[in-house]
This record gives C-alpha cells, structure tokens and sequence, in this order.
C-alpha cells in the first residue's frame, strides 16, 4: 500500500536532507512518495531525483501554517496511507512497520512510533486532553524524573500524540478534512486527535517503533512563538470540540 510522506522545512534543509536520507535507508522505496513544502525561501541542497523514492518540492510564496502544509501535501495523492513526519526527526529502524497495526484495525485513526529525545529519554509526546488547569498545573510543577502521562511499554490510547511523527489511513484522514488551518503552528494535532476520538476513531502510540526527535522548542525562547501557543490555545479551548471531549471525559 502506498505512502505519502510530508515534510515542511523552515530553513531546515539540511535536516529535511536527513531525514529523506534515513528513509532512502530504511523504508521501501518503491511505496514511499515524499513531500517537502519550502515553507521560507532557502536554497535545498538535493533534487528531486537525488533519492530512490519519488520527491516532489513545493515552494511557497508566502508562509503557511502547519495544518495548511500538510493539508496542502495532501491533495497531490490522498491514497493509501498519509504520514507526516517534522524535519527534525531522526529514524533509527522503518518506522512503517506501524501499518501492521493499522491494518488489523480499522478504527485506529491515528498512530505514531514513541518519540526518543535526543538525550535517549522518552518525550512525552502522548497526553491526556490539555486544559487551561492541567496546562498551569504544568508550567507550575514541571514533570522530574521523565514522569509521563501514560506508561509508553506497550500500545496505548491517549487522548493526543504529538504532531511530530503521525500515520492515518488516507480515507480517514480525508473524512476528518484534515487538519483545521484556522490553528497556525500550534494545537493543530490536539484538535484533530480529539475529533478523531469524538468520530469514534481510536489516537495509538505504538512503542515497538520508535523515532528520534531533535527538538527545539521554539514556544519556549521566542515571543512570536508564544505568542502562537498562546492564541491557538485560547482558541482550542474556546471550541465545541474541546468542551465536547471534555465533557465526555468526565462522564466517563
């Protein structure tokens, strides 16, 4: 079954290069297409025709958002499977060993490898559903000793992974309309996990797959990026799908 990978590079090329090389590496090429959007004007160091796999580059004039992207990635080839992976992530193994799964389950809506920092500790890049009291809650008593929100030893279902490395059944992800572009860099993979789970499609992380992810927290150094978090967290919890979900938490 096909695959249609999507990366966005913001002045990343040399990273998105990484990447594209790992995948050259580990994963068939002949159900692999690749798509990298050029989100800022940069010079890329490879072509189209550098790599086994088919590569598609696709410039924009002006920046867009994260969900736009992907969105926009997406309608060149909405068959088989759709992943988005950042630039910033390393493969250590053929991450799509996570079809297996997919295929045994027709619910399953979403899922993603556990995520390694590069420090080899696990990011906790799946989460219980943020609210504005767990997320002061957060800020105020940061988790020590690598404390999680779930045990990642085996597959679980929480109620968002982490935008950083996502694997949907194309057909699903085209009846959910992808990701809500009205969310610029920020909350985009909460929403859409969270209308998964409300349409009845399982959010899984598959820990016998993993990934390495070279993070750099860019909400955390610089005030435009706060500034983002901030506004698409204003506007997830104002949103009838976080009051939905929530309510269907606490009745559960």
């Amino acid at each position: 079954m096909s695959i249609l990978i999507s990366v966005v590079s913001h002045k990343q090329a040399y990273l998105v290069q990484r990447l594209l090389s790992d995948l050259e590496r580990f994963s068939p090429a002949e159900d692999l297409e690749v798509v990298v959007t050029v989100n800022v004007e940069e010079i890329i160091p490879f072509k189209e025709t550098d790599f086994i796999f088919k590569l598609t580059i696709i410039r924009n004039k002006t920046p867009k958002g994260f969900g736009a992207n992907h969105n926009g990635a997406f309608k060149l080839n909405p068959s088989g499977f759709f992943c988005i992976i950042n630039s910033d992530v390393r493969l250590i193994q053929d991450p799509f060993l996570l079809l297996s799964p997919l295929a045994a389950d027709r619910r399953i809506g979403i899922i993603a490898p556990l995520i390694i920092n590069g420090d080899h500790s696990i990011e906790d890049s799946a989460r219980r559903l943020p609210t504005p009291v767990r997320l002061i809650k957060r800020i105020l008593t940061p988790k020590k000793d690598g404390k999680l929100d779930y045990n990642m030893k085996k597959m679980i279902y929480p109620d968002w992974v982490a935008g950083i490395f996502m694997v949907f059944p194309s057909n699903v992800f085209a009846a959910m309309k992808g990701f809500d572009e009205r969310y610029f860099l920020y909350f985009e993979d909460v929403d859409l996990c969270s209308r998964m789970r409300l349409a009845g499609y399982k959010v899984v992380l598959e820990p016998s797959v993993s990934v390495i992810h070279e993070a750099r927290r860019d909400s955390h150094r610089r005030l435009r990026y706060l500034l983002w978090h901030t506004i698409s967290g204003l506007r997830f919890f104002s949103s009838s799908v976080f009051w939905v979900t929530l309510i269907k938490e606490f009745k559960s």
